[in-house]
């Protein structure tokens, strides 16, 4: 193109843009463009706060399910274990502010079973239904059900109910200083 009045040579980037066009015509571009994307956002931040709750919340039944295998396991009696062990997890999950009701299943036939001496374990499952329909996010399911199991063993030289050393220690109860006959 020759220079001449009114013209002027175009620089490469101008050549790019279709013609007709003229700076300042986006005007208000921004903000439909946000108006389109804001939905997208606010799901998008729905979505990592219910993978957060739900992380956060499989922690807190996994330290449940800990606590109940371990308070099982140091109980003396199967049903002194189930009830120890039901109780721990629900206070774990209150304290980590969770409001189900665990399903708490303990697996006790082997580890009470087993004669003293041996090594034995207790193991507990522990199961609460997390709620995230007031996320209101589509495509969320309104509640999850969380599962964690853990395994804690069992002091393979202590008593244990109807086991041998516990009958031997309860019978020989009060005969301090005299002969069991």
């Amino acid at each position: 193109m020759a220079n001449g009045p009114g013209r002027c040579r175009r620089t490469p980037a101008e050549r790019l843009v279709k013609p007709g066009w003229r700076a300042g015509t986006e005007r208000g571009d921004a903000a439909l463009e946000l108006l389109i994307l804001a939905p997208v956002i606010l799901a998008l931040i729905s979505l990592v706060i219910a993978a957060g709750r739900t992380s956060v919340a499989q922690g807190s039944v996994e330290a449940a399910a800990r606590d109940a295998a371990r308070q099982a396991s140091i109980s003396l009696t199967p049903s002194a274990a189930k009830q120890t062990a039901t109780a721990t997890a629900y206070a774990a999950l209150r304290a980590d502010g969770l409001s189900c009701r665990p399903v708490v299943i303990l697996d006790l036939a082997k580890g009470f079973g087993t004669p003293v001496g041996q090594p034995a374990q207790v193991s507990a499952s522990v199961s609460c239904t997390v709620h995230l329909s007031d996320l209101l996010v589509p495509g969320v399911p309104g509640a999850s059900t969380l599962t964690a199991r853990f395994t804690s063993p069992i002091d393979p030289y202590r008593a244990r109910a109807g086991g041998a050393l516990s009958q031997r220690r309860h019978a020989t109860a009060g005969t301090i200083g005299r002969r069991p006959s």
